[in-house]
């Protein structure tokens, strides 16, 4: 079990102070009463998040509650600014949302590589005495003070980005798929709710292509309600841009499991309906070409309407249509 996947951190974030402005004078050897010359105050550091594909999951931050950047520097003489404060700056993996975790508005959604999110900014700094200059007030001997820092939790999630989420109840043989296609090591056992973190995989494809799948944690009924492993799963699916059904051929009736699950999808978020889909009828090794004939037959009959998708027999033990299947989902993420 992969314990270093954290996709969930709640992070307290402070900026750093605005620095004050100067309320100096100006005065040297020539000059015993000068004008205002005082310069403004240096922003505080903000807190930043930055994308960086080089990062999977969000365990760099778990342990990191509380984030400070710092002041800004006081305005000098001869209008000289203060010194910004140091930005904090956090890389995060991409597919990283950030929330405020009073109101749960989402702050921002960190989708490409280097891209960058000023999530919690820093005071401005105060400005110097020069701008409160007039022709009736010639030497103010007042300054603005820098604005404070800002104190706020953030909640940080991630959802992974794949290619092809794979979609299934527990024991439908996502894992082993996984496993066989890539050079992911899912921990893989005959009981429900194995997979309790999304393992992803390279799957190379011809011509050393390859893409990215997801074998995102089983769905059971009632998973939109928070059953099982429930919702916390189901947001990894919503960034899969193509979505494999996994049912079993053992399964009592394959097109009504595959209904559930979609239903499952549908009350969390109808949208991902709108996904392309594929079905794969796993671990065929099982079955003779006979039956395989039938439920094909079966199939056909019921898939209709909206309900109709591409589908494909296989078995990740024999091997048995492994390449066909990786040829419809490029077929289908192209």
């Amino acid at each position: 079990m992969d314990n270093n996947f954290v996709d969930y951190v709640k992070i307290c974030c402070r900026s750093g102070k605005g620095g004050s402005g100067s309320t100096h004078l100006h005065r040297d050897i020539l000059t015993a009463f000068g004008g205002p010359d005082g310069g403004d105050g240096g922003r505080g550091g903000h807190i930043i998040l930055r994308g960086n594909k080089q990062f999977w999951t969000l365990i760099h931050l778990k342990y990191r509650k509380h984030i400070k950047a710092t002041e800004g520097g006081s305005g000098g003489s001869s209008n000289k600014s203060g010194k910004e404060g140091e930005d904090q700056i956090l890389d995060v993996p991409l597919g990283t949302i950030a929330r405020d975790e009073e109101t749960g508005e989402v702050v921002c959604e960190i989708t490409e590589e280097g891209q960058e999110f000023i999530i919690v900014p820093g005071g401005r700094g105060g400005l110097g005495n020069t701008h409160f200059k007039s022709s009736t007030h010639q030497t103010p001997r007042y300054a603005q003070p820098g604005e404070p820092g800002r104190m706020e939790w953030k909640i940080l999630e991630l959802k992974v980005l794949a290619d092809v989420g794979l979609v299934g109840f527990p024991n439908a043989g996502k894992s082993t798929l996984l496993s066989v296609v890539s050079a992911a090591k899912p921990e893989i056992a005959n009981y429900a709710f194995t997979t309790l973190t999304p393992n992803l995989g390279i799957v190379s494809y011809r011509d050393y292509k390859s893409f990215v799948m997801a074998d995102i944690p089983g769905i059971i009924e009632g998973a939109s309600e928070g059953k099982g492993l429930g919702t916390r799963f189901l947001r990894h699916i919503e960034r899969n841009s193509s979505l494999l059904f996994i049912v079993s051929c053992q399964s009592p009736n394959i097109y009504e499991e595959y209904k559930i699950l979609l239903n499952e999808l549908k009350e969390y978020n109808p949208e991902l309906l709108d996904k392309q889909r594929i079905l794969g009828i796993s671990q065929c090794d099982t079955i003779d070409e006979e039956l395989i004939n039938e439920l094909e037959k079966d199939l056909n009959k019921r898939m209709k309407g909206k309900f109709k998708i591409p589908y494909i027999f296989f078995s990740a033990q024999s091997g048995f249509n492994i390449m066909q299947l990786k040829d419809m989902l490029w077929k289908q993420l192209n």
